[in-house]
């Protein structure tokens, strides 16, 4: 599904049942979400979204995460096929950093952005080809959809209630209608749906 002014924005998350992408501990509290995001069926969904991606848009977090782990693991021989492919993705792709932080770029192919996200998407929707791909950075996820940026949404929903922590959809978002493009349910009870912007 393209947007009729370009390319399609995509964002991926892992979602709680209670709509949550970590704990109330904080943004390190990861525990409920672990024994789903490395399944098969998250494994499929990660080669899915960056199938057709061209550009990885990152939050500074994300990006320096990212940088610690992936490029070790698309040359690790012992790694999973798809973690391989999605590192090599990763570390290949064009990517944009948005902080009001760093100076220079923590990654080789990257450029370091500071201005308001749904400005920097705006003009990478302009120009270019391919998927926009907001990976796994709800910083920058959400105001993209508060300002109705998003054209598809890759969430794997995990079967937790967490019941505290930050939550993706926040009150006051602009109502908006999606179609289910694709859902898959996993052995452990995780579903990785792929949902479309109907515009």
């Amino acid at each position: 599904m393209s947007h009729p002014t370009g390319r399609t924005v995509a964002a991926n998350l892992s979602l709680s049942l209670d709509g949550r992408y970590h704990g109330p501990g904080g943004p390190a509290d990861f525990g409920a979400f672990l024994p789903y995001v490395a399944t098969d069926t998250a494994r499929d969904q990660m080669t899915r979204m960056c199938a057709a991606a061209t550009t990885a848009v990152l939050g500074r977090v994300n990006a320096e995460g990212f940088l610690g782990y992936w490029p070790s693991v698309a040359d690790d021989a012992d790694a999973d096929p798809r973690d391989r492919a999605y590192a090599r993705w990763l570390v290949d792709t064009e990517k944009v950093v948005l902080s009001r932080t760093l100076a220079t770029s923590p990654w080789p192919r990257a450029r370091v952005v500071d201005a308001p996200a749904p400005d920097v998407v705006r003009e990478l929707r302009g120009a270019g080809a391919g998927e926009i791909l907001v990976n796994s950075s709800p910083s920058v996820i959400k105001p993209l959809l508060a300002a109705d940026l998003v054209d598809r949404l890759y969430l794997l929903v995990v079967p937790a209630i967490v019941g505290g922590g930050e939550r993706l959809f926040d009150d006051g978002l602009p109502g908006t209608t999606w179609t289910v493009s694709s859902q898959v349910v996993g052995a452990q009870g995780e579903v990785a749906a792929v949902y479309d912007r109907v515009r």
